[in-house]
């Protein structure tokens, strides 16, 4: 089943999903990367690891490694001055954190194995500022930037703060950023409109290499069927947050109906 959308499908961002698209997509990069880059390069997933606040509700099944569980009653009479814990305690609740992988993509030259290109694929939690994973993405940007190595990233999510630009380019729910070394400090921006197809990317290599082409939209539609992701998300339902604009709604509720989602 393919997805309703003709670009970025905006349900795929809800927690219950991201975590797996956003590794999907990363794999499919490879794989694509791989068949157009080889033998004078090749890609690969380098993964790390955060941990992220989950919903209480989410994690009823987390049984804990170490419990105190209630013994059986005692058969005998309790020794003489053991003290008797008389006062019921209240009851409250801990914010839970769960380990969350992450994925880039990076192309590395084969002979020397330094990095050539990295791609960064935007997830929720780098995009929160007060997130460790928001600061450390900050650092390994910087320091990436300061570096020979070209950097593209990646946002498919509406929500959260963006990597600054200096100059200001068209509002859009989703942005691609490619910042080529040589060209420093400028760089490359697609802005993307919900209704937009997803654009077949430049992806930069080493001199006189030319560049590859990415198909975003292709990977992106080849992975919503292969992992079934029409087969969890409730079209009937809004998006997740954050809210729409008017018109994006208008547009996306025409969309649906058409397609007989609602």
């Amino acid at each position: 089943m393919p997805s309703p959308f003709p670009g970025m499908d905006p349900y795929i961002e809800q927690p219950a999903l991201w975590p797996d698209f956003h590794s999907d997509l990363a794999s499919e990069i490879r794989a694509r990367l791989n068949q157009l880059v080889q033998p004078r390069y090749f890609a690969r997933l380098t993964p790390y690891v955060t941990y992220e606040v989950v919903e209480i509700a989410e994690v009823r099944s987390v049984r804990p490694d170490v419990g105190i569980w209630q013994p059986q009653p005692p058969t005998g009479e309790l020794a003489v001055g053991v003290a008797m814990i008389t006062l019921a305690p209240a009851k409250s609740l801990i914010p839970l954190e769960m380990p969350l992988e992450l994925y880039s993509v990076e192309i590395r030259a084969t002979e020397g194995r330094y990095l050539v290109t990295l791609i960064e694929i935007l997830s929720p939690v780098n995009k929160r500022p007060g997130h460790e994973a928001y600061q450390d993405y900050q650092r390994k940007r910087r320091d990436l930037l300061r570096s020979a190595a070209h950097l593209l990233e990646i946002d498919l999510l509406r929500g959260g703060e963006r990597p600054p630009l200096e100059r200001p380019v068209p509002l859009a729910p989703y942005y691609v950023v490619l910042s080529r070394a040589d060209h420093r400090p400028t760089v490359e921006v697609w802005p993307i409109q919900l209704a937009d197809k997803l654009p077949v990317l430049p992806v930069p290599l080493l001199e006189p290499d030319p560049d590859v082409p990415l198909d975003l939209g292709a990977a992106v539609a080849a992975i919503y069927e292969r992992g079934a992701y029409g087969l969890q998300i409730d079209y009937r339902q809004p998006p997740p947050p954050p809210p729409l604009a008017e018109k994006d709604a208008v547009w996306i509720d025409g969309l649906l109906y058409e397609k007989g989602l609602r």
